[in-house]
């Protein structure tokens, strides 16, 4: 009992010395905004299929501060449409114009063709002569009569079940006869004498 004692007092002294564990030290996070190195560009390209009606043109460059371009489009309607366009720190500005007016040419009426009528005669169709159905007398038979059926009904012995009561005879054994072991004690030997000092 005093060693549960010793060891209760000293696992209160070992708990009153635990440090608690502390947070993590706090880091401030550092932002540094990436600066590039100035990337001018230029670019023109021009592109006027005639199959797929496609006409278009656009150009653009920038000094890395200021972009500028424009770009053309011939529309459906027959005008071409021209954009102008800045973008700067103030924003982008897009100057946009039409050149051509819009044409809407009208759709032509349908008119049918004009085929003259067909001239053919009517035919000249006989119709056959058949000769008139021929009559015939209608069948004389005389529906067959048959006899009812005699017959006897059948007649049904119930067997009477014939089986021998099962005789039982107990079974004749001999009883176990048990002998107890016959085992010889051990012998030890005798304990060993040591000098005395």
């Amino acid at each position: 009992m005093k060693f549960f004692v010793l060891a209760a007092v000293f696992a209160v002294a070992a708990a009153s010395s635990y440090k608690a564990a502390e947070y993590a030290p706090k880091y401030d996070a550092k932002y540094e905004e990436v600066t590039y190195a100035p990337q001018p560009y230029s670019f023109e390209y021009d592109v006027q299929d005639k199959e797929s009606y496609n006409d278009f043109v656009h150009s653009e460059k920038s000094d890395y501060n200021v972009v500028t371009g424009s770009y053309r489009v011939a529309l459906p309607d027959g005008r071409t449409q021209i954009v102008s366009y800045k973008a700067d720190a103030s924003g982008y500005n897009a100057d946009v114009k039409y050149e051509g007016e819009a044409q809407y040419p009208e759709e032509p009426k349908y008119k049918a063709a004009s085929y003259p009528a067909p001239a053919y005669s009517a035919p000249a169709y006989k119709a056959p002569a058949y000769p008139a159905a021929p009559a015939y007398p209608a069948p004389a038979y005389k529906a067959p009569a048959y006899p009812a059926p005699a017959y006897k009904a059948p007649e049904y012995k119930a067997p009477a079940p014939a089986y021998k009561a099962p005789t039982y005879s107990a079974p004749a054994y001999k009883a176990p006869v048990y002998t107890a072991p016959a085992y010889k004690a051990p012998a030890y030997k005798p304990a060993p004498a040591y000098p005395k000092y």
